[in-house]
């Protein structure tokens, strides 16, 4: 029964039963499904541990914001609250002087998840109108071209 090429979980474990059961070399049974030796042993304990759900990839990076803690959100709300027209960048400064380590990124994530923005003004445009253009021109006459010479 063939085995799909994304069933990463069933070519783990193939690759292991080869490596325990054929008399070759673990390296060489790594390499040919694209792990190194060590990896190899990494996925052996895994699955001696948890299983043959053990072999199925998990999500990496970070598992919880262990720099915007709730605390972290409180605090910065607390800034906005007490000063409304302070910017991300003092409220980042004001946190870590208070010993929460915390990046200009991380409050200016809070202050958007919170929605505590401050309320752009958007000043009426200065760019006049179009009627208002027309009347700036010259009032001369009809506009001038050169004229090319012919050759």
């Amino acid at each position: 029964m063939p085995i799909a090429p994304t069933d990463q979980q069933a070519h783990r474990f193939l690759m292991l039963v080869e490596g325990q059961c054929l008399e070759g070399s673990i390296a060489a049974v790594a390499q040919q499904y694209g792990c190194c030796r060590q990896r190899y042993y990494q996925l052996l304990h895994d699955f001696q541990e948890g299983g043959l759900q053990a072999l199925v990839s998990q999500k990496t990076g970070p598992k919880s914001n262990y720099r915007r803690t709730e605390q972290a959100v409180l605090e910065v709300m607390r800034h906005r609250s007490l000063d409304p027209d302070a910017s991300a960048e003092v409220i980042a400064q004001r946190l870590r002087q208070t010993h929460f380590p915390i990046s200009l990124r991380s409050v200016q994530r809070a202050i958007a998840d919170l929605g505590l923005q401050k309320k752009a003004l958007h000043p009426q445009s200065q760019k006049p109108t179009p009627a208002a253009a027309r009347s700036t021109r010259r009032e001369s006459g009809p506009r001038r071209t050169r004229l090319r010479p012919e050759h």
